[in-house]
């Protein structure tokens, strides 16, 4: 092939591959958009006693779930998206068909009907509504622990575990209350957290945990693309989606006294990310 319709040929290669960056991230921001749109339907519907039309959990979900794999797989490549989404859809669901099964991970429940279709007792729904969230959650945890070792390593691994599990466990704490008094599932024994019982959260810490050390483990065998640069906030963009879903519990929530835990759990992990994501301004860490 003579040189210059190689060079031709790769000049083209490159621009397409840097056409098909800039749609993503334009898919993104406008998912991005959705999810604001979505919860601003919801504000204006509490405020002005209007009934407006929206998507549902269901539709929410694979929004902010499509939302979250178009943003890892720019962060980490194909490969690697696909693979973390993989894990999380299968670790959630493992881990909720055998406590639904058996109530030995987070207490004794089953689901209603509200949320569609199951497989062993479980939502098809579910794993993905668990991954919109793992993801924000594991990005959030990278801007708070930002200089606490490299990601990469066994220490920094868990620690990011921990905080992101964490962050997921404090939005489950405001989410889960509500959720079982609309019926989406029943909590056959009740329990002392607003019908909910302690194990529920256990059960949380110990699957997103699971989640995210396998990820970890994972990740070493998956090579990390060569990525397009980001900007800073750009790559923090999950934290946003993550404080959207912070303030609509603070604003709306159908048990009074869960304003406080909101505030003091979720929006205030929110509300440190954010911090993060605008005074420090180095390039965010994400493994190797």
């Amino acid at each position: 092939m003579p040189p210059n319709l190689e060079a031709s040929e790769k000049e083209t290669t490159q621009l397409h591959e840097v056409v098909w960056v800039r749609l993503k991230r334009l898919l993104v921001w406008l998912l991005l958009f959705g999810i604001f749109l979505r919860y601003a339907s919801i504000w204006a519907s509490a405020l002005t006693g209007a009934s407006l039309p929206g998507l549902g959990s269901a539709g929410f979900t694979v929004l902010f779930a499509a939302f979250s794999i178009l943003h890892a797989s720019d962060m980490l490549g194909w490969r690697r998206a696909l693979l973390f989404l993989l894990v999380c859809v299968a670790v959630s669901w493992g881990f909720e068909s055998v406590g639904v099964a058996t109530g030995a991970v987070y207490g004794n429940y089953h689901y209603g009907d509200a949320l569609g279709a199951k497989i062993a007792g479980v939502p098809l729904i579910i794993p993905f509504a668990w991954f919109m969230m793992v993801y924000a959650s594991w990005i959030v945890a990278h801007i708070l622990l930002e200089g606490a070792g490299t990601p990469s390593s066994i220490g920094g691994a868990l620690a990011r575990a921990f905080v992101a599990s964490t962050a997921m466990t404090a939005w489950d704490a405001v989410m889960d209350p509500g959720k079982a008094r609309s019926g989406a599932w029943i909590w056959e024994k009740g329990g002392p957290y607003f019908g909910v019982p302690f194990q529920n959260f256990v059960g949380w810490i110990a699957t997103t945990v699971a989640i995210y050390l396998i990820v970890a483990v994972a990740f070493r065998f998956v090579p990390r693309r060569q990525i397009h640069s980001n900007t800073r906030f750009y790559t923090g963009l999950p934290v946003l989606a993550y404080a959207l879903v912070a303030f609509d519990h603070l604003l709306i929530e159908t048990i009074p006294e869960l304003h406080i835990v909101a505030a003091f759990g979720i929006c205030l992990v929110a509300l440190l990310a954010i911090l993060r994501l605008i005074l420090v301004r180095d390039a965010i860490a994400l493994p190797d």
